[in-house]
């Protein structure tokens, strides 16, 4: 349960996931400093080893995707700038950390739907999910930051 519930921030009383998620920041920021062959293989590394601990945390907190287990929304967060190496950059970590929890709190289609998928499997895909749309806009807002600068 502890690693489940990002080490106790999970039972935060407000806003557990987004205070879970602050775990997954400086991951992030480690993992820029590594070749996108590295970023992409531990991350899918986690987001696969995180299923069946979230699973495990599911069926002891009574079988849902409970508040408490953040352990998904950690590991799902260095996606957001997954081969983005300018997200390094406090501004930039700012807004993938904000777009990923609001995508990830409002579940756009079709990340409410993959959260439907039983067990640990849709605890973490939908936050993988939210994670990659958070993605694009990241990487926007960062071409359109190069873009400013360059004229």
């Amino acid at each position: 349960m502890w690693p489940a519930t990002g080490f106790g921030l999970g039972l935060s009383p407000l806003a557990s996931g987004t205070v879970g998620s602050l775990l997954g920041v400086p991951l992030a920021w480690w993992l820029l400093g590594r070749s996108r062959r590295w970023q992409l293989g531990l991350v899918a590394i986690l987001l696969v080893a995180a299923m069946p601990l979230c699973q495990l945390a599911s069926d002891t907190l009574g079988g849902k995707d409970d508040g408490r287990i953040v352990a998904d929304e950690i590991v799902a967060l260095p996606l957001t700038v997954l081969g983005q190496a300018a997200a390094r950059q406090p501004l930039a970590m700012a807004g993938a950390f904000v777009a990923y929890r609001v995508l990830d709190a409002t579940k756009p289609p079709p990340v409410a739907q993959v959260e439907a998928v039983a067990g640990g499997v849709g605890i973490v895909l939908d936050d993988a999910v939210a994670a990659l749309y958070a993605w694009a806009l990241v990487a926007g807002g960062l071409a359109l930051w190069r873009r400013r600068r360059g004229a």
